[in-house]
């Protein structure tokens, strides 16, 4: 079922979204070599606690930690780890900030020291894609208006689109109707609707789209072992356009 959001619940989704902006905009000064998974994830927990708010997603169907970490070859909900972080490396943080109930969700690929100039325009072309559909979450516009917008977009610069996960509707639990394909066809799928809350998350690689498990039952990486990048933020859809709650900018 998908909920629609009055302004006051927004308001609350938007303070969620200001505090997870600003927690990612520390750990992007914490990143460099040698600095290990773990200690973010420690970090965003401490943080959170901090600020009155809990990482949603610690718990969730059994999952251990504050955040997913995802290095490299992995597209997504890696779990932190004690290896260190190397020159080179491209390491996504994702997690779900709860505070007083309201939700909010991002992800971000952060690189690790000195970046090829492969992983450097793999990350601008992802973030690039997020931007372009985000443009389009407007009322009356459709689901596959946004993944159109994102593979149309990625598929020209020679990259391809994971379609195994997909964005969805937040609040009140993590992952609520409707399911954001990053890839589809534009007119198609179901309308937005004013008071929707979405997140729109590609994951985008440089090699084949299709992923594989790791033995955790969490961990889905590529199939070829080539890089993959991923940017998130959560989306409210009103009258006068999308309003980006997780922006880094704007704190």
């Amino acid at each position: 079922m998908i909920t629609l959001k009055s302004e006051r619940e927004i308001s609350l989704m938007h303070e969620a979204g200001k505090l997870l902006a600003k927690c990612h905009k520390e750990i992007a000064k914490m990143i460099k070599p040698g600095i290990t998974t773990k200690e973010i994830d420690q970090f965003v927990d401490d943080y959170l606690k901090k600020h009155g708010a809990t990482p949603e997603q610690k718990g969730y169907q059994g999952y251990q930690y504050a955040t997913c970490a995802s290095i490299n070859d992995e597209i997504c909900h890696g779990f932190p780890r004690n290896e260190p972080l190397r020159d080179g490396d491209l390491v996504t943080i994702d997690f779900v900030v709860n505070l007083n109930g309201a939700l909010a969700d991002s992800a971000w690929t952060y690189g690790v020291g000195s970046l090829s100039d492969e992983a450097k325009e793999l990350c601008k072309v992802t973030e690039q894609s997020l931007y372009r559909a985000i443009r389009q979450a407007k009322p009356g516009k459709r689901i596959g208006d946004l993944g159109f917008a994102i593979q149309s977009y990625v598929e020209a610069k020679g990259y391809s689109v994971v379609r195994d996960f997909a964005g969805h509707g937040l609040g009140p639990t993590i992952h609520e109707e409707p399911n954001i394909p990053h890839f589809g066809m534009q007119g198609r799928g179901q309308r937005l609707k004013e008071g929707m809350v979405i997140t729109i998350e590609p994951m985008i690689n440089i090699g084949a789209w299709r992923s594989q498990m790791d033995a955790n039952g969490w961990t889905a990486r590529t199939v070829d072992g080539t890089l993959s990048a991923q940017y998130e933020h959560t989306i409210a859809i009103t009258k006068d356009g999308p309003v980006i709650l997780t922006e880094q900018e704007s704190v």
